[in-house]
């Protein structure tokens, strides 16, 4: 498989975005992410070049959320739109998805907006591609079941 860096960027930033919470930084980790990935071509030719690109993400943002310091509030907050939050609230099931573990939500959304396949995700998460596609089942079974108790 040979990771199309045209259809991955934008996934990859969401991926980061998501992660950080600040567009600036975003971009930033994720140009950092595809500059690590197109410099070692060792891992690339091992035929797992999505896994290593989420990766490299998850590991660039991990530490850029460790460096941050609290910052206060900006004043233009308000007109900037939370790109999650606006991912979140335009689906019906935005309040029953917020309401998830964090490794779940980080699974639905590399999932259903990404589009990540399964057998990367279990790579990930280190399970397999079984275990990963009975996750996913028992998250939506349980979105179901949240999503019914706020209809009804």
């Amino acid at each position: 498989m040979s990771v199309d860096i045209n259809d991955q960027y934008d996934k990859i930033f969401r991926y980061c975005y998501y992660k950080i919470h600040d567009r600036d930084i975003a971009e930033d980790l994720t140009q950092e992410t595809f500059l690590r990935f197109l410099e070692s071509p060792h891992y690339r030719d091992m035929g797992k070049e999505l896994r290593y690109l989420y990766t490299i993400a998850a590991n660039l943002c991990r530490d850029a959320f460790h460096r941050r310091q609290t910052e206060e509030l900006d004043e233009n907050l308000a007109d900037d739109k939370d790109y999650e939050d606006f991912i979140l609230t335009n689906v019906a099931l935005g309040s029953v998805i917020k309401k998830l573990p964090e490794e779940d939500k980080e699974i639905v959304i590399l999932r259903y907006i990404n589009d990540v396949p399964i057998g990367v995700l279990g790579d990930l998460f280190g399970m397999s591609r079984f275990r990963m596609s009975r996750r996913i089942r028992s998250i939506l079974q349980h979105l179901k079941k949240g999503l019914d108790r706020e209809e009804g």
